[in-house]
């Protein structure tokens, strides 16, 4: 069970802006971007709360992890990312679908620290707050603490690429922690083009394929939906079976679009209220993504929120 709640701002998780290059700069340290999704964790009285990035409460959801946040003897509020750790010792987004299942080995990844024991924490610097956390997670093999390398980030993105990780994140080292606001103190550089997408719509099935052929995918513009094309590959029977029976549920019969897209003779429209995630290889002239791989869906962002992410160069 997912259940909501309103986070005030000053507990909302501060947010990367992407950039398009790696670079090395002593007052900055390196991270491994995870392949998982953003969990806020609070411990008070040895209870644990587990929040996604847009507040709802998950604790429900992995209970495992919840648990191995008890060890905690602090009362403290944590910042870190959720992961699904596959055969080959990496993580892997898609495994998180089936974590529920039991079916993939989950780790949370903490980063960051921002109220302890009463105290709030934010306005010290970034190495600070991760000797402090340091200092209070437990040793449990569902957690684990970020480690981070000093200056060389260029070194440390070539071993990402080679590793096939999805990038790495670049943080100032002196810089506070600023509670729901995207920063360019935080960076996020990636080894291959990613978007978080909505889903408004899927085609027919052809050949042997069951359920469907692609789904149809939207960004938000403003106020309207933009296509950006279709994702036809990246699918299991199984992940054809269940996106099918969530998505016929919101089944409608308009296109969300303001005018004609490719493919609406054999579209069935639902409803944009999905957001997953795919991979890809360039944006063309058109605004459409070109070679899109899905991923999986993200339950931590509304639908109204997917915007394309643009990279921006690093001043």
């Amino acid at each position: 069970m997912v259940r909501t709640s309103t986070l005030p701002k000053r507990l909302q998780p501060m947010l990367a802006t992407l950039t398009d290059a790696p670079f090395d700069d002593k007052g900055w340290i390196f991270e491994d971007k995870y392949d998982g999704f953003r969990m806020l964790a609070t411990i008070e009285g040895g209870q644990v709360t587990l929040y996604s990035r847009n507040g709802k409460i998950i604790s429900q959801n992995y209970i495992e992890v919840a648990k191995a946040l008890e060890a905690i003897k602090h009362d403290a509020m944590i910042d870190g990312e959720l992961i699904a750790i596959g055969r080959d010792g990496l993580p892997h987004f898609q495994l998180l679908q089936n974590a529920r299942r039991s079916e993939a080995k989950l780790q949370y990844c903490a980063f960051d620290l921002m109220f302890q024991d009463g105290h709030d924490l934010r306005g010290l610097t970034l190495l600070d707050r991760k000797k402090r956390l340091k200092a209070i997670l437990p040793k449990h093999k569902l957690i684990a603490l970020s480690h981070h390398r000093a200056t060389f980030g260029t070194k440390f993105f070539e071993e990402a690429e080679r590793d096939g990780l999805e990038g790495i994140m670049a943080k100032r080292a002196d810089s506070q922690y600023l509670s729901g606001t995207r920063t360019d103190n935080w960076l996020k550089i990636k080894t291959s083009k990613r978007q978080e997408v909505v889903i408004a719509g899927f085609t027919a099935p052809r050949r042997t394929r069951p359920c469907f052929g692609a789904l149809v995918l939207a960004i938000r513009e403003g106020k309207e939906w933009h296509f950006i094309g279709h994702v036809g590959t990246g699918f299991s029977h199984a992940t054809l079976k269940e996106l099918h029976g969530k998505l016929i549920k919101l089944k409608t019969a308009k296109s969300p679009f303001p005018k004609k897209v490719r493919g609406e003779a054999i579209t069935t429209w639902v409803k944009p209220t999905f957001v997953a995630e795919v991979k890809f290889t360039e944006w063309t002239n058109s605004g459409e993504m070109r070679h899109p791989v899905y991923l999986g869906l993200r339950a931590d962002k509304r639908a109204e929120e997917v915007v394309r992410e643009r990279e921006t160069a690093r001043e």
